[in-house]
């Protein structure tokens, strides 16, 4: 990424910005794991369910996975009958079941009360699985972790096990890491349900080992090869997984420009046009982006900070060659997934324009005006 040419040529600020040749990067890697190993590719779109993002995916992958009726519909135009849409999640609603399951190619019921309330409706759905919480924890922060104590997420794995449905069911989901770089725990759990269920999964088609993993961060993929090789070979199954934020995280960038910089309490504060409202997991998880202009040993150490009233929207302490000034132009990396998609416009600042980056030439998809936000409040 040319960020030069970003600062010169983006012509609004802040700017999300996805490159898409790098998209298609990150595909290669899950493009040799699934010659290798026969497995199938969905991407979950809940990390960035942007349209110029999806419609060059589509043609690299085997479908989409969705958890919302808004999130399947939109994938349904994308994918117009080419590929399977898979859905999970815990908030199935009723008034939008008849709707829901016309579009989907297969689901993933998260309980045993969802499974049998949803069953007793109508619906030519019958491609029907279940989510397994395995109960094998391998992410530190609870707000994180699918397996957490009294999740919400799966139908635990020994109640599953004595409700003995398997043979009623095409398929199982399992989705216990979050932003993992190694495969170990995936071999743990295929390990844990093979010890459950044993030859039991030959009942089933498929068996979804849904995402989490950034597979472009691990170096070695022969034993996930291999696992999916076996589990195959073993049981007749069809493999899939759910990339997300493996695909598009590297690929985003936000861009925002410095409207202020003083001193406060001895220390250099320089706002941004920008807020943590358009990455809201810096304030939620208290993580800290990678800033390209950072430099670990310079001596100019500033204090980045969104322009929202709200005390706690701040970047972090960052060092910098030279002093900023009002002006200078910063881009953040690696924000492509649970980013825009989560953005607001808290105390009315507008969301960040946003660009494609495809063959070094940018492309303004969409910027909002006063018009988006009186459309969302005014309610006359």
């Amino acid at each position: 990424m040319d960020f030069q040419h970003l600062k010169d040529k983006i012509d609004s600020s802040p700017a999300f910005v996805i490159d898409t040749d790098a998209v298609k990067k990150n595909l290669a890697t899950l493009e040799s794991i699934r010659q290798q190993s026969g497995c199938k590719i969905l991407y979950s779109i809940k990390a960035l369910p942007l349209s110029c993002v999806l419609q060059p995916i589509q043609a690299f992958v085997d479908g989409f996975s969705v958890s919302s009726l808004f999130e399947a519909q939109l994938a349904t135009e994308i994918l117009k009958d080419q590929g399977s849409l898979h859905l999970t999640t815990p908030g199935l609603r009723p008034d939008e079941w008849s709707t829901l399951s016309t579009l989907l190619s297969h689901i993933s019921f998260n309980s045993l009360t969802q499974y049998q309330h949803f069953l007793a409706l109508n619906s030519t759905l019958t491609n029907i699985g279940l989510r397994v919480n395995p109960k094998l924890s391998f992410v530190n922060d609870l707000r994180y972790d699918p397996c957490r104590p009294h999740s919400k997420l799966g139908v635990d794995i020994d109640i599953l096990w004595q409700a003995n449905i398997l043979k009623d069911l095409k398929g199982l989901h399992i989705h216990n890491v979050f932003s993992a770089t190694d495969y170990t725990p995936v071999i743990k759990t295929i390990e844990k349900l093979r010890h459950y269920f044993g030859k039991q999964l030959a009942h089933l088609d498929w068996l979804n080992l849904g995402g989490g993993y950034l597979f472009n961060e691990i170096k070695h993929h022969a034993d996930f090869i291999n696992l999916i090789t076996a589990l195959k070979q073993d049981y007749d199954l069809n493999i899939f997984i759910e990339p997300g934020k493996a695909l598009v995280d590297s690929a985003g960038y936000l861009l925002t420009t410095v409207l202020d910089c003083f001193i406060s309490d001895g220390k250099t504060v320089a706002i941004l046009d920008t807020s943590v409202n358009h990455h809201p997991e810096v304030f939620e998880y208290q993580k800290k982006l990678e800033l390209h202009e950072h430099q670990c040993t310079a001596k100019h150490s500033i204090i980045l900070a969104g322009s929202s009233c709200l005390s706690g929207d701040i970047f972090g302490e960052y060092q910098f060659t030279q002093p900023l000034c009002v002006g200078d132009k910063l881009v953040f990396k690696n924000v492509g997934a649970y980013s825009l998609i989560k953005a607001n416009r808290f105390n009315g600042y507008n969301l960040p324009s946003i660009y494609s980056y495809q063959n070094s030439q940018l492309k303004k998809e969409k910027q909002d005006h006063y018009a988006d936000y009186r459309q969302q409040w005014y309610l006359n």
